[in-house]
């Protein structure tokens, strides 16, 4: 299924970022800014602990053997590298024998896991004004991966996208999006919200039964990105109990947190790069436009960094082709497709040049053939 391609909506930086760039910030393990660069806040995965101790794992091992210090996901305010995060899911995996232990960590997140973000949405007074800040904001959460919102007549995706390169366990980190994501919308709409679908770029998991408990919906794998689908009609839904002195607040302290954390504007324009890529016809005039600049000033921009646009596109291509070729079974053709490719050949052609080899092969030693499944195995004294 191809996501509904107008409008969707992601975080754009003010055009000034673009004439003044942020100096990049040190994405260090136990920084608590949010606003450095490749990094993302504990927030759910301070639930990595409990479940492993579910599953009869010790947290601590778990958590060293990724690199980290355990006791930074004792506190739900912390920040760790993106790509740590992968780490360890990657191992929590491995511990527990449990393919999909991400999804068991999304069941468990709440509004608050997204901090003053949580606060603005549960205090936004429609759930299409919750959603519309979500995907403005949750770059001050979030520094790896980018969230969309698009609207298809009456169906709405909600999406998200990992566009940090290389990281580790791709498909652990989506499935604890989306569960997430469900958990979010049943908060703003009331135990009747239930989505159309839910789409997982992964193939199918051993316990496609932990799925449907997550989600009570059909679920689609081997799909371009990961998504929640549900009726538009959802947007117009009154949040309870929603407070419009407790949303200023929250406004005025996010605005701070914007204003401390400057945007690294290219960070930002590969996060639109993840999501035209995939959604729309892909090229300069457009990129500039969502930015609301001519095409030869962001050339220029570009060029000062000493990087061009289609070297950048060709960048973010690799990393979504090999996403969907390590994690999915779609069709080679399917895949120069998502990727804006009119000819499957094309595709082999630009990915033979990227890597070395053709695509079909990079499967065959990466994908989910090879990457291996375990009977599923419960938590020792509950099933989360």
């Amino acid at each position: 299924m191809s996501l509904p391609s107008k409008p969707v909506l992601n975080q754009l930086p003010d055009p000034a970022g673009l004439r003044h760039p942020a100096t990049d910030l040190p994405a260090h393990a136990t920084s608590r800014k949010a606003g450095a660069k490749g990094v993302i806040r504990i927030g759910v995965a301070s639930e990595v602990g409990p479940l492993l101790r579910a599953f009869g794992a010790d947290p601590g091992e778990v958590i060293r053997q990724a690199g980290l210090d355990p006791e930074l996901f004792e506190d739900e305010n912390n920040v760790i590298p993106y790509a740590a995060l992968g780490r360890v899911l990657t191992a929590c995996v491995e511990h527990t024998r449990c393919p999909h232990f991400g999804l068991l960590v999304g069941q468990r997140g709440t509004l608050s896991s997204l901090g003053p973000i949580g606060g603005l949405l549960q205090h936004s007074p429609t759930v299409g004004d919750a959603l519309s800040a979500l995907v403005r904001h949750l770059h001050l959460h979030d520094r790896g991966g980018a969230p969309t919102l698009a609207i298809d007549g009456d169906v709405v995706t909600l999406g998200y996208a990992v566009y940090e390169p290389g990281v580790e366990s791709p498909e652990q980190i989506a499935d604890c999006a989306m569960a997430v994501a469900a958990n979010i919308m049943r908060t703003l709409c009331g135990p009747d919200w239930v989505p159309d679908e839910v789409l997982l770029p992964r193939h199918p998991s051993v316990d496609l039964g932990a799925y449907w408990r997550v989600f009570q919906a059909p679920v689609r794998f081997d799909q371009e990105t990961a998504a929640v689908v549900f009726p538009t009609r959802w947007l117009d839904h009154r949040i309870q109990d929603a407070n419009p002195v407790f949303r200023q607040v929250f406004e005025a302290h996010i605005r701070e947190l914007e204003a401390a954390g400057a945007d690294d504007w290219k960070e930002t324009l590969r996060r639109v790069l993840r999501t035209e890529i995939l959604t729309n016809r892909c090229s300069a005039t457009t990129v500039a436009e969502r930015f609301a600049l001519h095409r030869r000033i962001l050339s220029r921009h570009l060029q000062a960094e000493g990087a061009g646009f289609r070297s950048l596109v060709d960048e973010t291509r690799f990393e979504i082709a090999r996403q969907l070729l390590t994690q999915t079974r779609i069709p080679l053709s399917e895949v120069a497709v998502a990727l804006g490719y009119s000819e499957a050949s094309a595709f082999t052609r630009a990915f033979r040049r990227w890597s070395g080899q053709p695509p079909a092969a990079w499967r065959s030693e990466h994908g989910p053939a090879q990457s291996g499944h375990w009977p599923p195995r419960s938590p020792e004294r509950a099933r989360p």
